[in-house]
């Protein structure tokens, strides 16, 4: 059976030659209405891809097996809408349509010359436009993938910057300037208690401690600087620590430090059985311990302190409270301390609450997981 490739109006004209009945007529009108039906419905493509994809197919099928002939629109119109599908909508949907032309030219058993010219050139362009869209879809996808591969890696390390940021600023703070503060009471206890020390002793003494107080207040400044450049982060690396650092091992040494440097009594109480916590629950409850410790020598100069452990099935419960004036005043120096405090306690999942004590003085509570919440 002879096809050819054509435009409609040529169709048209080689069917009205062939007679002028009705059938012809019918013939004429079905042909018309499948040439519109291959071209037409490329105007809805980017609204629904699949839908008008189905549709040119099947009208250029049944164009092909019922007339084996396709008008020169509508093979342009079969090739952009599987190019439209394979990089728009569905590319496995795209594939399937175009494998149908060169399973329907395989298929006829005797084909005329213009009909396998029609079928060889469908056969290869119809799977090569789907292929196109398909890897020109895969390049887009491939270069959206890169990009934002980049913007999460790019926002990995800033927050991975100011999260250290971050836990250099509670290492100083906890650390730096704890001893520093103890320099500064050690150099004032010493000017204060020392009987017949000359008068250039005493004023060395209490440069020592202005100096030493001078340092507390350049490195609260570079704190708060490195506080503002962090605030993103989400506080605690305790897993990127892996240096020595001290735990309720050291508590003792600790307090006696205190003891030395304030010359009041510091006393450790402990309520029921120790056992052993994750290091850095010990970690936090060290420097929780130090830094209540610190501002009580700052803000209640003199004033003794209890230091309470309190060991429970699931918990380590930490209860610091001196008999001083009570809370400092609003706007007083310290609230890095209790900021790194909280900080400390939220790391490991514990909590903290600072305030007035009963009876007077300042209290402290933290509450710390044990062993079994940690894995749960």
């Amino acid at each position: 059976m002879a096809g050819s490739l054509l435009g409609l109006s040529a169709v048209s004209e080689s069917i009205a030659r062939a007679g002028g009945d009705s059938a012809n007529g019918n013939a004429l009108f079905a042909l018309l209405l499948l040439g519109l039906a291959s071209t037409l419905p490329l105007a809805l493509a980017r609204g629904y891809p699949a839908a008008v994809a189905v549709a040119i197919s099947a009208a250029s099928v049944l164009s092909l097996t019922a007339f084996q002939t396709l008008t020169i629109a509508g093979l342009v119109a079969q090739f952009t809408i599987l190019y439209w599908l394979g990089r728009s909508g569905s590319p496995l949907l795209a594939l399937v349509l175009a494998a149908a032309f060169p399973v329907l030219t395989l298929a006829d058993p005797s084909p005329g010359h213009e009909m396998r010219v029609v079928g060889v050139l469908l056969a290869s362009l119809a799977p090569a436009a789907a292929l196109a869209g398909i890897a020109l879809r895969a390049r887009s996808e491939a270069r959206e993938y890169g990009a934002a591969r980049q913007v999460i890696a790019g926002s990995l390390v800033e927050h991975t910057a100011r999260g250290e940021r971050a836990r250099i600023a509670r290492e100083l703070h906890d650390v730096v300037a704890h001893h520093i503060s103890m320099v500064a009471v050690q150099a004032e206890t010493a000017r204060l208690t020392t009987p017949g020390m000359p008068a250039a002793g005493a004023q060395r003494l209490s440069a020592i401690g202005d100096t030493a107080r001078a340092a507390l207040t350049e490195m609260r400044r570079l704190l708060g600087v490195l506080r503002e450049d962090a605030q993103a982060a989400i506080p605690g690396q305790q897993g990127a620590d892996r240096q020595p650092q001290p735990g309720l091992k050291q508590l003792n040494e600790l307090l006696d430090q205190s003891r030395d440097a304030s010359g009041a009594g510091t006393r450790l109480i402990v309520w029921g059985t120790p056992a052993t916590f994750d290091p850095g629950v010990e970690l936090a409850a060290y420097r929780i311990i130090q830094e209540a410790l610190t501002n009580a020598r700052r803000h209640a100069p003199g004033a003794a302190v209890d230091v309470e452990l309190h060991y429970t099935a699931d918990a380590l419960r930490l209860r610091i409270r001196d008999n001083g004036p009570g809370p400092p005043p609003a706007g007083a120096a310290g609230g890095n301390g209790l900021l790194g405090m909280g900080e400390r306690a939220a790391a490991v999942g514990g909590g903290l609450r600072t305030g007035p004590a009963a009876g007077g003085g300042f209290l402290v509570e933290a509450s710390l997981p044990g062993m079994e919440q940690l894995a749960g």
